[in-house]
This record gives structure tokens, C-alpha cells and sequence, in this order.
């Protein structure tokens, strides 16, 4: 055991001499391999990894489809540049994902989800010939300049690394277990139209159907249909950021979808390519086609073998019943994690959408105080015993779950199992 352990230590020992700190890592674990819900690191040892590479892996780690069609694309083409030739992977795919968002859509991909955020302002922009975008308090949007502008948390994303972009306004989300309802919200976003940014200079809104990295907070189905009525007023571009929401995180395809909206762009990555580096925008025709031609791109956006993993990745949800095993997964979870809830006076509120779960830990009950150091703790005992899980929230005080869409039942309640001795021990 101390041959293996030190083997570890040696290699966390040789990051922190290469790698600078800024580049947090959640758990002392150094992964070896993976397959579906469960990774194993250099020592042998098994987890349950229901971070899923922050949302990256719904359909679960090493995905036969997504392989096999790695394999078969890597004797092909590997990369080409979309901007000099074109390749059928990256149409193909632009056909699928139009299809899935709705009728009368355009896409275009990149690599990261920041790029995708970036270029959907951009291209909102270019359409409005308005310089204003209005965000959200909790709201995460990438680490880009622009991204942590957009992003409404000041820790650890802001830090010393201003001035910002300009004309960028944020307003609350709604948070009903601290307080916010769906009227404080759109109150704001008057108050911003009166004194900050009129209608006229906004061209876009964007927003995260469920806030990720802010806390797992969904938007209530009435506050997602006037921000879609109040845009649509004074011609605002609506965005949807699915990054961390999208391809069957929520129980539905899109978390769009539950409130029947329909946005003007969609910005998706993650989970899009099941592992691989590829985020797209995909929106209204009309809008994607006012930038000119070579106002969009970027080198190894639409690379080729992340689109044919990304078509793998769209198979899987046509022919291998994720949607609803997602869903079944998720029903599970939230009754075990309600139930624990009872047990412990620091599991303030279970919440989440679909198979995207979070408890906010507090102080207790009563005060709602948020106790990141509990927190912290809970993660550090989940690990032990076999469980990666990481937090989010402003105040960093959510576990978050992002289990596989392929998680099966017996999986479900061995990590509530190890749940429950963390939340003991902690």
C-alpha cells in the first residue's frame, strides 16, 4: 500500500512543481481509467464519479459509440480546418443539432464553451448593432475576458484580473429558497432598463435555465416565458447557455425545453461530443447569418473528430433510451438525497432539474447560514469512501451531482450510501 500511495504522492508531487496553482484540482485522485459511471485511479482503487468531467460525460465515460467512431474518423481526417475545406462530420452534425433545437436554425462550432458564449454575443451584436448584454448574479459563463464578465460571481473567477468588458449589466436570478422571486427578478431588469442600459441598446439576455456553477437554481417556467416576451418586445437576442443544461442533463433534451420558450441562440458544449473538445452555437437563421463571411471561426472549431464523436454522442440519445433512464436515475436520487435531508439539519435544500441534483449545505435550517467549510468536508469524506462529487454555489457551499446518464439503480443507491457517511462524518 505504501508503494502504491507514494506512487501518487510522486505524481501530485511533480504537478504542483510543473503546473501552476491557479489550476485548482477538486480530489488527490489521479485517474488511470474510466468506463460509463466509474473511473479508477493509478492505485487500483474504484470510484463512482458522479462529477462526469463537470458535466462532460452524460452519456458516460468511454462510450462504446463514441469510441468506435473516434477509431473510424482517425483514418480519415483528423483536422482539416472547417475554413479552408469542408468535411461531412461537421455538416452532418450541424443537421442533427438544428434538428434537435428546432425548425429554422443554423450552427457553428468551436472548442470550448467560453468560445461558444462569446461568439453567440458576437453574433448577437452583430445583429442588433447593440454594444449591451444583460447577465445574471450566479450565472457562469467561461473564464474568456468576456466570460468572467458575464459570469456574476467575483470569486474565484474575477479576481485581480480587470477592467472588464464593458456594457455588460447583471441582475438577479430567481432563488426562492433565499428569497427571490420571479417578480424581484424581472423588477430588476426594469431597474437596469431605466437607469443603466435602455431596451434599445441591449442586444442580448443571457442565461443558464438551471445556473450551474452558481448553485443548481432552475428558472421558474413563468420567469423564463417573460424574459422570452420582454425580448421579443424590444428585439432582444434571447440566449440560452445550455453548456452544463443541455443533452439530457435536466430530462429533456435541452433545459429550454421545459418552459417552451424558444431562444434566438443556444450555446452548447460539454457533453456535446461525450468527452471530446467541441461547443457550437446554434440559432434563429436570420441571426447566424449577420455576421459576414469570415466573422466566425476559429482553427480547430468543428475539428473532425470531435464532430464525429458528437454524432456518436446524438445516436446514443436516438437509439439507447438515455432520456429515460436519465430520468428514472434522477427520480431515485432526489428520494434518497430527500431523505437524508431529513436526517441532517444542515442539508438546508435538496434541488435541481432532472438529473441535475444539488444539496445546499448551511448552518442550520433556521439561519440558512451557507457553510462551505462543512462543505469541503463533505466532499473530502464522499472521496474517501468512494464517491467524487465537487460544489458550486456563490458561496460554495452546493454539492452538486452530475452523475451519467448511464448510472444504473444499484450505482444510485451505493452513492447514497456513501452520501449519508459523508454527511455523518462531516
Amino acid at each position: 500500500m505504501a508503494e502504491t500511495a507514494s506512487k501518487t504522492a510522486f505524481l501530485l508531487s511533480r504537478r504542483q512543481d510543473n503546473i501552476p496553482r491557479g489550476i485548482a484540482t477538486a480530489h488527490p485522485v489521479v485517474a488511470a481509467k474510466a468506463k460509463g459511471s466509474e473511473l479508477w485511479d493509478i492505485e487500483g482503487r474504484r470510484y463512482l464519479d458522479f462529477v462526469g468531467g463537470i458535466g462532460v460525460l452524460n452519456i458516460g465515460h468511454n462510450h462504446p459509440r463514441v469510441v468506435e467512431a473516434v477509431k473510424a474518423q482517425l483514418d480519415n481526417v483528423t483536422h482539416a480546418c472547417f475554413q479552408v475545406v469542408s468535411y461531412e462530420p461537421y455538416v452532418a452534425l450541424s443537421e442533427k443539432l438544428n434538428g434537435l433545437v428546432g425548425e429554422g436554425y443554423k450552427s457553428v462550432f468551436f472548442t470550448t464553451g467560453a468560445e461558444a458564449v462569446e461568439n453567440a454575443v458576437k453574433i448577437a451584436r452583430g445583429y442588433t448593432n447593440r454594444p449591451a448584454v444583460i447577465a445574471f448574479r450566479g450565472g457562469f459563463h467561461g473564464r474568456t475576458l468576456l466570460g468572467i464578465t458575464l459570469t456574476g460571481m467575483s470569486q474565484p473567477y474575477k479576481q485581480n484580473f480587470g477592467p472588464f468588458a464593458p456594457e455588460v449589466f447583471h441582475i438577479p436570478y430567481p432563488n426562492a429558497y433565499r428569497g427571490v422571486a420571479t417578480q424581484d427578478a424581472l423588477a430588476a431588469l426594469e431597474e437596469v432598463f431605466a437607469t443603466e442600459a435602455t431596451p434599445e441598446r441591449v442586444a442580448a439576455i443571457i442565461i443558464e435555465p438551471v445556473q450551474g456553477d452558481g448553485g443548481f437554481l432552475a428558472a421558474p417556467v413563468e420567469f423564463m416565458q417573460a424574459l422570452r416576451e420582454i425580448t421579443r418586445k424590444h428585439g432582444i437576442v434571447l440566449i440560452a447557455d445550455e453548456i452544463q443544461t443541455g443533452f439530457g442533463r435536466t430530462g429533456k433534451m435541452f433545459g429550454f425545453q421545459h418552459s417552451g420558450v424558444e431562444p434566438d441562440l443556444v450555446t452548447v458544449a460539454k457533453s456535446l461530443a461525450g468527452g471530446f473538445p467541441l461547443s457550437g452555437v446554434v440559432g434563429k437563421a436570420e441571426i447566424m447569418d449577420a455576421p459576414l463571411p469570415g466573422g466566425l471561426g476559429g482553427t480547430y472549431g468543428g475539428n473532425a473528430i470531435s464532430c464525429a464523436a458528437a454524432l456518436a454522442v446524438v445516436e446514443a440519445f436516438e437509439q439507447d433510451n438515455l432520456l429515460e433512464n436519465g430520468r428514472q436515475r434522477a427520480a431515485e436520487l432526489k428520494v434518497g438525497l430527500e431523505s437524508l435531508q431529513q436526517k441532517y439539519d444542515f442539508v438546508g435544500e435538496v434541488r435541481g432539474l432532472g438529473f441535475m441534483l444539488a444539496m445546499e449545505i448551511v448552518k442550520d435550517r433556521k439561519s440558512k447560514a451557507p457553510d462551505a467549510d462543512r462543505t469541503q468536508r463533505i466532499l473530502e469524506e464522499a472521496c474517501k469512501a468512494g464517491l467524487l462529487v465537487i460544489k458550486c454555489g456563490v458561496h460554495r457551499n452546493v454539492v452538486r451531482f452530475l452523475a451519467p446518464l448511464v448510472t444504473t439503480s444499484e450505482q444510485i443507491q451505493e452513492a447514497l450510501a456513501i452520501v449519508h457517511k459523508a454527511l455523518a462524518a462531516a
